[in-house]
Formats: structure tokens, C-alpha cells, sequence
């Protein structure tokens, strides 16, 4: 979608493609499991919360709502602070509020406080660190990047294959209290993440000439000449109708089960299904996404998967029974995989290193509304007719929708008009790339005296020129 940005970090350092990178990518897979397995394996806990505090669905749907608005909603602000102070500190202090909120919900005595401390103040926690590490891992790695994005993304299923049944292990044992005191406890592996976070660093002869433009980037705090490409404004209007229904199958499908007449146990292991499945799905997406041929047109592998989880949700509609529900989680795992593995890979090849923390932040804030309202819609829907079908049904629309506005507005809108630049820093970027691109294999070819007179007549006819490899790059 619209014009690949080369991913050169902020900073002008080249991505190391490994090295410290797989100690980043392990960091970034914890935090994103964290991130999006937390709102859904915390739904194991609804019933007992029902229960206790004599509310219905949509009232318990809104925690699981309200975590992932403050994971898509306090973008913007996540992005000022990791331009202002860097992604280490900001996870590190994220950390700390994951786990205090959890801590402090597991003593509420009414649902507004939980919405309060496990929804907000978790919430916000976790968005302090799921974004900078997205962010991180997208300076370390370039050639490499589908791949790594398919590992990481596939920290989602492995944690909720992890955390449902534990979740469910913790209510037994000792109750939703004592579940939420020891997940805040678990939460506080995000810091030692956050530790694992290093700054790309310059090369000390580089140091001098990279200075001005550094200090140039750092001035703004929130990038919005990304709306001027109109494959990011594209990408964020399918993106919101996306996250309208993607998200409410696996925060419904254990109560589903349940009213079906199944044991606890029993429907908690549909989550383990999909995570499972969700598991291999990513990492193999992510190196079918790599491919010399796919990579260059992954908005439409992007734009399949989601008519294939839109579909696999109008298919679980007409499940009747347990097994019915086991194959459509074994489908929704696969498309669903697809789709994590896929959606900030696209995001990243639209806009570039450079503006990749304020576009992700952009975008998660125009999500947010849609998370927000996404489930405890579906929530009333359920209580209102009492049908699960109606609930996966809307959700496979909205997701197919997402789909077909991706795809059609990439094709009509986007790719006759990515082979001129739009605008006058799009054509900057694209002179340095050439340059670039054409000094570097010269520079391997020639020697130094060739070297010379080449930026002789280049920059200066006259007068002495130091021959530096930086420099001249």
C-alpha cells in the first residue's frame, strides 16, 4: 500500500537483522503475549463475576473492552513519550502499572473498580509496552522483518494457551481474587522486557554528521504527515472496521460453550484450541510474507486473511454443538494467526522506520473507539436475543467489510498512482534510497581513487574531500 519506506532507524543505523535483535524479539514476544492474550484469557473470570456481583454479560464483556482500549487509545500518548524519553524507560514504568492495576483490582469491591484498576490502569500499562516494543523490533530487523513479526505476534496463542487454563486452574483454587493478585505478580516480567529494549547506537565516526538530522526528528513528538499517504489513511479506516468484530469470537466462544451445557474446564480448552493452532500459524505466515514475490504485495495476503476470519466467524454461527465449536476455533486459529502475524507488517512497509511510532500510535488511537464499543455490543446482542448466532454473524461482517475496503481501496486508489511520488518528501526519500542504492555497490567496486573523484565531481569540483565511508553513504 502506497510507497515502501526503507527502514534506515531514526537514528540513520541500519538494522542488524540479529545479534541483540533476537534478545529484542524475545522481549517483544513476551510483551505482546501479555498484551493481547490478557483480555481474553481474563474472561474465564466473567461467570464467578456475574455471580458475585449480580451483572450480565455485556457488564463483565466491558473489562475485556476496556483493557484493549487503553492498549489502542493511549497511542498517541505512547508515542510522545518514546520520542521524548525512549522505549526502554517508558516499558520499565508500563511494567509497573500492568502489575499495580491487576494487584489493586484483586481487593475491588464493585465492577466499576475493576473497570477502573484492571481495565485503565493495567490497560495502560500494557500499552506502555506492547507499542515500544513493536517500535524496537521494527529498528533491528529489516530483511528479516516479516519473519520476526511472526515470532513475535506468536507470543499471543502461546500465552493464551498458557493463561486460560491457569486462569481457570487460579479461580478454582482461589477465586477471582486470588487469580487477579498472582496474574499482577506475572505481570511484572514486562519490566525485565522493558531491561531487554538496548538503543540502536551510532557509529562514533558517524556521530557528527548524524547529529542535526537526529535532533531534527527528535522535535516531533507526534508525526501527522502520515495522513498525507493515502495507503496509511486506507490501512487505518479498514483497520477500525476490522477490530469491530475481530476480537469478540474469542471473548465469546468460552461463555458459548458454557451455556451449551459444558463443564468449565471443557470450554476453557477452546481457547487452548485456537492458541494452539495460532501458534504455528504466525510464525509460517510470517515466512510466507518474507517471500521475494509475496512480500511486495502483503497488503492482499493481508486483505485474504481477513475475509478468512470474517468467513470462519459466519461458518462458527451455525455451530451447535462442542464439536462444531472445536473446528470453527481450529479455522478461526488459522485466520486469526494470519492476521497478527500480517497486520503491523503492512503498517511498517506503508510508512517506514522513521514514522513508525507516531503512524502505529495514529492508528491505534482511530482503533480504539471500535474496540471500545466492539464486544459489549455484541455483549447487548447476546442479552437481547440470547442467541450467540447474531453475535458471530455481525462479527464476520465487520471483519469481511475491513477486508474488501482494503483491498479495493489498495487497488483503485493506491497502486496507479505508487509508481510517482506524492509528495515532495516521498520524492526527497526516494532520490536518497537511489543514491544510496547506487553509491553503495560502486563503493564496494572501486578502489579509493576512483572513490575520491567521484565526490570530487559530485559535491565539490574544487578544493579537498575526505574520503569516509559514513560520509559518503
Amino acid at each position: 500500500m502506497g510507497a515502501v519506506v526503507a527502514d534506515d532507524g531514526p537514528s540513520g543505523v541500519k538494522a542488524p537483522d540479529g545479534g541483540w535483535g533476537w534478545a529484542v524479539l524475545f522481549g517483544c514476544f513476551i510483551i505482546t503475549g501479555f498484551s493481547y492474550a490478557f483480555p481474553k484469557a481474563v474472561s474465564v473470570f466473567f461467570k464467578e463475576l456475574i455471580r458475585e456481583f449480580g451483572i450480565g454479560y455485556s457488564d463483565t464483556a466491558w473489562i475485556s473492552s476496556i483493557l484493549l482500549a487503553m492498549l489502542y487509545g493511549t497511542g498517541p500518548l505512547c508515542s510522545v513519550c518514546v520520542n521524548r524519553f525512549g522505549c526502554r524507560p517508558v516499558m520499565l514504568v508500563g511494567g509497573l502499572f500492568a502489575s499495580m492495576g491487576m494487584v489493586i483490582a484483586s481487593f475491588c469491591t464493585s465492577i466499576v473498580q475493576i473497570y477502573l484498576t484492571a481495565g485503565v490502569i493495567t490497560g495502560l500499562g500494557l500499552a506502555l509496552n506492547f507499542q515500544p516494543s513493536l517500535i524496537m523490533l521494527n529498528r533491528y530487523f529489516d530483511k528479516r522483518r516479516p519473519l520476526a513479526n511472526g515470532l513475535s505476534a506468536a507470543g499471543s496463542p502461546v500465552f493464551l494457551c498458557a493463561l486460560s487454563p491457569l486462569g481457570q486452574i487460579l479461580q478454582h483454587e482461589y477465586g477471582w481474587r486470588g487469580g487477579f493478585l498472582i496474574l499482577g505478580g506475572m505481570l511484572l516480567n514486562c519490566c525485565v522486557c522493558g531491561a531487554l529494549m538496548r538503543p540502536l547506537e551510532l557509529p562514533k565516526k558517524s556521530e557528527a554528521t548524524k547529529e542535526p538530522a537526529e535532533k531534527k526528528v527528535k522535535k516531533k513528538l507526534l508525526d501527522f504527515s502520515v495522513f498525507k499517504d493515502g495507503g496509511f489513511v486506507i490501512y487505518t479506516l479498514a483497520a477500525s472496521i476490522m477490530v469491530l468484530g475481530l476480537f469478540v469470537p474469542p471473548v465469546f466462544v468460552v461463555s458459548y460453550a458454557k451455556d451449551l451445557g459444558y463443564q468449565d474446564t471443557k470450554a476453557a480448552f477452546l481457547l487452548t484450541v485456537l492458541g494452539f493452532i495460532d501458534i504455528f500459524a504466525r510464525p509460517i505466515c510470517g515466512m510466507v510474507a518474507g517471500l521475494k514475490w509475496v512480500r511486495p504485495r502483503c497488503v492482499y495476503l493481508f486483505s485474504f486473511a481477513m475475509i478468512f476470519n470474517g468467513f470462519t466467524d459466519l461458518m462458527g454461527s451455525m455451530s451447535v454443538d462442542y464439536g462444531g465449536l472445536v473446528v470453527f476455533c481450529i479455522f478461526f486459529g488459522i485466520s486469526y494467526g494470519m492476521v497478527g502475524a500480517l497486520q503491523f507488517e503492512v503498517l511498517m512497509a506503508i510508512v517506514g522506520t522513521q514514522k513508525f511510532s507516531s503512524a502505529i500510535g495514529l492508528v491505534l488511537l482511530a482503533e480504539a473507539m471500535a474496540v471500545l464499543i466492539g464486544p459489549p455490543s455484541a455483549g447487548k446482542l447476546l442479552d437481547a436475543t440470547g442467541r450467540y448466532m447474531f453475535v458471530f454473524i455481525i462479527a464476520g461482517i465487520e471483519v469481511t467489510t475491513s477486508a474488501l475496503v482494503l483491498a479495493l481501496g489498495n487497488f483503485f486508489c493506491i497502486k496507479k498512482k505508487s509508481e510517482e511520488p506524492h509528495t515532495k518528501e516521498e520524492a526527497a526519500e526516494r532520490e536518497e534510497l537511489n543514491k544510496s542504492e547506487d553509491k553503495t555497490p560502486e563503493d564496494a567496486k572501486v578502489d579509493s581513487i576512483e572513490v575520491e573523484q567521484f565526490l570530487k565531481d559530485e559535491p565539490e569540483k574544487n578544493g579537498e574531500v575526505v574520503t569516509n565511508p559514513e560520509t559518503c553513504v
